[in-house]
């Protein structure tokens, strides 16, 4: 049985300390939906204000807008450590490095993909979404920003020692993501069609269940191995 003192302190021990970086700096925490509600605001700019017009390009516009903003966000989280040495305090702790990125991961997501999610009504309303689709769109976000920060963190990792790492990072980071873009985008566009949405919410869960349990285990492996 795992005790607080345990892997178990550790991860939320990492989780405080990153988020409460973060509200140190909250330009910078901000910037990532910043970017997002910019992101999707220049789309009717492209497409035309015409609601129905809207309306069509809405699902993806909103989805490939927060994968961005997620891409954006994932050069900082292992940066800063590895550039002034406390990751290698971290990797020295007893605790496994899967442990520490879960962490990392999950603060992730709580200082970058909670406030996407939450920024995603007002913008889906200036796309002109089908209100009946807007439980869905949260749904499938709930789902599929998670998946964002956990598949990401793998590429993160992979990248953080690599010189010219803000280029390499999407180049390893998208093939991981584009699933999440698919079927996030599916499932919202069928909501607004008016048909079912389960099958891509579905796919999404699945994705979100194998990423749990993968995502950890990889980064914790490749910032193990960096840092040899």
């Amino acid at each position: 049985m795992v005790t607080v003192e345990g892997p178990w302190g550790a991860f939320a021990a990492v989780i405080r300390r990153d988020v409460r970086a973060a509200l140190r700096r909250p330009g910078e925490a901000a910037t990532p939906v910043v970017f997002f509600i910019l992101v999707a605001a220049v789309f009717p700019l492209g497409t035309g204000a015409a609601p129905a017009t809207l309306a069509a390009v809405a699902p993806g516009a909103l989805w490939v807008a927060a994968l961005l903003a997620a891409l954006l966000s994932l050069d900082r989280l292992f940066r800063e450590d590895l550039e002034d040495g406390s990751l290698d305090q971290l990797l020295l702790s007893p605790h496994p490095p899967a442990v520490l990125a879960a962490g990392r991961i999950a603060a992730h997501w709580l200082v970058t993909g909670l406030p996407l999610l939450v920024a995603s009504l007002p913008v889906a309303l200036l796309l002109a979404l089908p209100p009946r689709s807007l439980p869905t769109l949260i749904g499938a976000l709930a789902l599929g920003t998670p998946i964002l920060s956990l598949a990401g963190a793998i590429g993160a990792a992979l990248t953080a020692g690599v010189r010219g790492r803000s280029l390499l990072l999407p180049l390893v980071a998208l093939p991981l993501l584009v699933p999440v873009l698919i079927f996030g985008t599916l499932a919202v566009r069928a909501a607004a069609m008016g048909i079912t949405a389960a099958g891509p919410l579905y796919l999404l869960a699945a994705l979100l269940v194998l990423s749990v349990t993968l995502a950890p285990l990889a980064t914790g492996a490749a910032l193990a191995v960096g840092a040899e």
